[in-house]
């Protein structure tokens, strides 16, 4: 009998981590906000039991990885999850060790180390959920305990943390720039779609204009965002000087206006590309079969035709929201304001806890949406998830 394949990512992506956990910086620590922090390594930051305790979790995980099973890839899996809810303990005990009275304005700051470790976890975390057959639903079930002690030892055990100390002192600020990016995302989207909808069914309709949009879309993709939003810059502006209700809506050559059309016009080919394949590729014998049993044209597009493409068409959503999501980021360098704000002032102030105030919200935003969208795209094919 032929022995179990040895899954090769888990050694490879523990051989990672241990690197960085042995060999990087853990954390830093800054007299204040000011001064760059001073890198500590794992050792020092929390000991050597708690090195060692790290080191024996990620090489079990990687020992579990010869000659697999779904037991083993079972246990991998409890002991993956347990290491990513220690990582915020490590860095409390790391708070703690290092905490200094002669210095109460001190800072802690995430070495590399730390998100190294962290990312590959996540990542060995998504592989053995995809050995062990797991939908994208029950993933992120497991990521709830996870989020949970990230929460408690934040509210907790992680005062000198400096992220945490950028958000106290902009929590307004920032809840105001997330629910901003939200509704530019969600308004770029939400027009995308209804213009990616309208110009799928019109290729459809009359073949001859397929070439030329596909063409005009490619075209959009391919100029950088900064150029776009200077390209908009001098007919915004001069429409908000010339026709007074756009005037009145705020629209003007830097800001919300520009940054949306910008969006909704990089989301248009993905929308308008999954939209077409999805309506074209529905079986003809379906379409028959209902047309046979007397439904109109209309019946026929929202009954068979449209529920049959719905799982591609939300795919191109998916990608169209990710993408946007990242995008919005880019426009707060026009004044669109939203968590790109906060980036572009950190890398102003070389203050990098300030970029992660900004930077960290949009890559969980995107993870949140391309989960969610895929999960009901795997929810509504044919034989999908129940």
């Amino acid at each position: 009998m032929e022995a179990p394949r040895h899954n090769r990512v888990l050694p490879a992506l523990i051989l990672a981590a241990l690197v960085a956990w042995l060999g990087a910086d853990l954390v830093s620590v800054a007299a204040n906000r000011i001064v760059p922090g001073e890198g500590i390594a794992t050792l020092d930051a929390i000991g050597w039991g708690g090195m060692l305790a790290g080191t024996l979790a990620m090489l079990s995980v990687a020992v579990l990885g010869f000659r697999p099973n779904p037991r083993k890839y079972r246990i991998a899996m409890a002991v993956t999850v347990a290491t990513l809810m220690a990582l915020p303990a490590v860095l409390a005990l790391a708070a703690a060790r290092q905490a200094d009275s002669d210095m109460p304005q001190a800072r802690l700051g995430i070495g590399p180390g730390f998100w190294v470790v962290l990312f590959v976890m996540l990542l060995a975390m998504i592989e053995l959920r995809t050995r062990l057959g797991g939908s994208r639903l029950n993933g992120w079930a497991l990521m709830f305990p996870v989020l949970l002690s990230w929460w408690l030892c934040l509210s907790w055990w992680l005062e000198p943390l400096a992220l945490l100390q950028e958000f106290r002192g902009r929590s307004d600020q920032f809840v105001a720039a997330v629910l901003y990016h939200l509704a530019l995302v969600g308004a770029a989207v939400g027009t995308s779609l209804l213009l990616g909808v309208a110009l799928a069914l019109a290729m459809r309709r009359f073949p001859a204009l397929q070439r030329a949009g596909f063409g005009v879309l490619n075209f959009l993709q391919t100029i950088p965002s900064l150029a776009l939003f200077g390209l908009l810059l001098a007919p915004l502006a001069w429409l908000a000087a010339n026709v007074e209700w756009l005037s009145a809506i705020g629209v003007r050559g830097i800001g919300w206006a520009p940054a949306l059309i910008a969006l909704v016009g990089y989301s248009l080919l993905p929308m308008v590309r999954n939209t077409f394949v999805a309506l074209s590729e529905v079986d003809p014998g379906v379409i028959d079969s209902a047309r046979g049993m007397g439904m109109s044209r209309g019946q026929v597009f929202l009954q068979v035709r449209l529920p049959l493409a719905l799982p591609v068409m939300l795919e191109g959503v998916r990608i169209t929201t990710v993408q946007a999501i990242g995008l919005a980021a880019v426009a707060a360098l026009i004044g669109a304001g939203g968590l790109g704000g906060f980036i572009f002032q950190g890398l102003g102030q070389a203050a990098m806890d300030l970029v992660l105030l900004g930077a960290l919200p949009i890559l969980g935003m995107a993870l949140v949406a391309d989960a969610l969208l895929g999960a009901l795209s795997e929810r509504l094919r044919p034989g999908g998830a129940k």
